[in-house]
């Protein structure tokens, strides 16, 4: 237990302070999964990986729930379900592509800035698409990351969470060569609609974006909080409050 205390005070001592990446490609139990979930961003691979409190053997014994270890605690289980990993692969060669592909866009800690891209997609350029991109009807849906893909640098973004609160989009990406965290809402999923998740997921993306110096940018098409019963009492007012938070402590522009 000293041991695991000592992880997780160091997990903690430097949030926000330098960028914590947990790449998981084999079992993880027990709580040592807590480690993971302190960090910035969890990789994991189908098939490979598995985060979970107590295993298989453990929840059958005590529920009576036969479940197998990928259900229980897989990449998709985590990605999709629970948020606890920001990605899913299928192949440890993708994730660790990816993970390579996050640190281009990262600073090394909260004291320097991201590092610059180049220039070469002009920042005048015009995005004739746009003019079409929004549907008439406001009963119509579109992507949003459509959107993304034609003002971004050489319409390269990188997703944050793509699996998990579908109803807002989280991603790095460049303008004019400068690194920027984009919140955005998703009129394909569920309207754009803001809830539990989706407040949790974007509020935990300023708050790192705010941490290591990115500035934000917020394109909003949304209708409101989701109602209904199930979302007052599992704590919508609590949990869209952490996403005010987290605008209205933010520092960068």
């Amino acid at each position: 237990l000293a041991g695991y205390g000592g992880i997780f005070q160091r997990n903690v001592r430097n949030s926000g302070v330098i960028p914590q990446i947990s790449v998981i490609l084999g079992p993880c139990a027990g709580g040592a999964a807590y480690s993971p979930a302190l960090t910035d961003f969890v990789f994991m691979v189908r098939g490979t990986s598995q985060m979970f409190i107590t295993g298989p053997d453990v929840v059958q014994a005590v529920t009576g729930e036969a479940v197998t270890m990928e259900h229980l605690g897989g990449a998709d289980s985590h990605a999709g379900a629970s948020g606890v990993a920001a990605f899913a692969y299928d192949d440890e060669q993708s994730c660790l592509e990816d993970v390579r592909h996050l640190l281009s866009l990262l600073p090394s800690n909260n004291r320097e800035l991201s590092p610059a891209g180049d220039l070469e997609d002009p920042a005048d350029r015009r995005c004739e698409s746009l003019l079409d991109l929004v549907p008439a009807k406001p009963t119509q849906g579109y992507d949003i990351r459509d959107l993304i893909e034609e003002v971004a640098d050489h319409g390269d973004y990188f997703e944050v969470h793509a699996q998990w609160a579908q109803n807002v989009v989280c991603a790095l990406t460049r303008l004019g060569g400068h690194v920027v965290g984009i919140v955005a809402n998703q009129p394909a999923h569920l309207a754009g609609v803001l809830d539990i998740q989706a407040s949790e997921k974007a509020a935990r993306f300023v708050q790192f974006c705010d941490s290591f110096s990115i500035p934000l940018v917020t394109l909003i098409d949304v209708p409101g909080f989701l109602p209904g019963v199930d979302q007052e009492h599992n704590g919508i007012i609590r949990h869209g409050a952490k996403l005010l938070y987290a605008y209205c402590n933010a520092t960068v522009p």
